[in-house]
């Protein structure tokens, strides 16, 4: 199978890694191998290298100190050790304030802590995907709430929270409660400033307010197999990996150096390319949808009237099974997903979807389009004129549609 042929719409699940990054690993797969922990002096320039990288995120960031940036495995590690070594570094508060369409790495995080004794609120949202601020600020809970975890971009439709003001509210309500924010799915296309200093980039979002800060490399086009989690100087949290010294004693493990020096170049290419990227993905988005709106009939865009990344579309077609959607895109070389990555293989709908309560004619017939700054016009194109003849073909032949068909002329009648 000649993949190059492939459209790839599934950036949201995972990127292609950067040709800039790949150039910049293979070097320390050959030569630079040594670890950065030994003390002759090849393995210091290792080390050097290290030093290097987490400068450079902590600048991306415009975080206080590169101390303050740890290396991981992925987003998954990361929002475990902010649940699990929040909770025993601060043994008194049992609550914990969620949402309902969090991922997966937070949400069984927080039913495991449910299982331990802890109390978890799942803040819902709106038919758009919104979070209700005044039932956030009814959630939190002085002297009590241990930790706050909202994610910024939703995976799977791309609805954006207020983080900002959300950390602030928070810290306002009692500076003890710790903020936690999965920003897997926007690192690299927002700009954010983790710091009150001031940052050269004017648009940058302020997090001044967020103690944690979780991501995977491989969302924005390094490899996978290397997550950052920000850890606010001063805030309180146990190591979650014990057994070694690494990471000032907060992570152990050797540090994956190769691609600890890819996600570093990853961000380096977002920081100069996102602005461009966003203003061109934010066009695509735009006539995308218009077109699939007004091409299909009975179709929904998820998150439409919300602040969105401008990667991502996520359209529920009615009378129609998304897994046989997937199906045939595939058949046209067509990359897409129904969902999240980590539960795409299941035939349960969407627990996003159903939080937002989309119809029960619509949620199994979701498709994610996400797409990334190697997206291209052609590849737009291709998709709209593919995307609603599956559509079509599939109600016909679908004994829902026609039932439904059916009960539209009674009506009618």
């Amino acid at each position: 199978m000649d993949i190059t042929q492939f459209i790839y719409a599934d950036n949201n699940a995972t990127t292609a890694v950067a040709p800039e990054v790949r150039d910049a690993i293979l070097p320390f797969l050959a030569e630079g191998f040594y670890n950065p922990s030994s003390m002759y002096p090849p393995a210091a320039s290792v080390a050097e290298k290290l030093r290097e990288a987490r400068d450079s995120i902590a600048l991306a960031f415009n975080a206080t100190d590169s101390s303050e940036i740890l290396f991981t495995s992925c987003a998954t590690e990361s929002n475990n050790h902010v649940i699990f070594g929040a909770a025993a570094a601060n043994p008194a508060r049992k609550h914990i304030i969620t949402t309902k369409v969090e991922h997966p790495a937070v949400l069984e995080v927080c039913r495991e802590m449910e299982r331990r004794g802890y109390r978890v609120t799942y803040l819902p949202v709106d038919r758009h995907g919104r979070l209700n601020i005044s039932a956030f600020v009814r959630a939190l809970e002085p002297g009590k709430t241990l930790l706050v975890s909202i994610m910024h971009a939703n995976n799977e439709t791309g609805v954006l929270f207020p983080v900002a003001d959300l950390a602030r509210i928070t810290k306002e309500t009692d500076p003890n409660i710790l903020f936690h924010t999965d920003a897997t799915q926007s690192i690299s296309k927002v700009s954010v400033s983790l710091s009150k200093n001031g940052t050269r980039n004017t648009h940058a979002a302020d997090w001044r307010y967020v103690d944690f800060v979780s991501c995977s490399g491989h969302k924005f086009h390094a490899p996978k197999g290397v997550g950052l989690l920000y850890i606010r100087k001063g805030a309180r949290i146990r190591p979650y990996l014990l057994g070694g010294h690494q990471e000032s004693g907060r992570r152990g493990g050797t540090e994956n150096i190769p691609y600890i020096v890819g996600v570093a170049k990853a961000l380096e290419l977002a920081a100069l390319a996102h602005v461009e990227a966003n203003e061109r993905l934010a066009k695509f988005q735009r006539d995308f949808e218009s077109e699939l709106l007004h091409t299909l009939d009975d179709v929904e865009i998820n998150g439409q009237d919300a602040a969105r990344m401008g990667n991502t579309t996520n359209i529920s077609c009615h009378f129609v099974e998304g897994e046989a959607i997937l199906y045939e895109l595939a058949e046209y070389k067509i990359c897409a997903s129904s969902g999240s990555a980590c539960t795409s293989g299941s035939l349960e709908p969407s627990h996003v979807l159903r939080a937002m309560g989309v119809p029960f004619t619509a949620i199994h017939g979701s498709t994610r389009f996400s797409f990334s700054r190697y997206t291209t016009a052609q590849d737009i194109d291709k998709i709209l004129d593919v995307f609603p003849k599956i559509i079509n073909r599939l109600r016909a032949i679908s004994p829902f549609s026609r039932e439904n068909a059916k009960d539209t002329r009674g009506t009618r009648e």
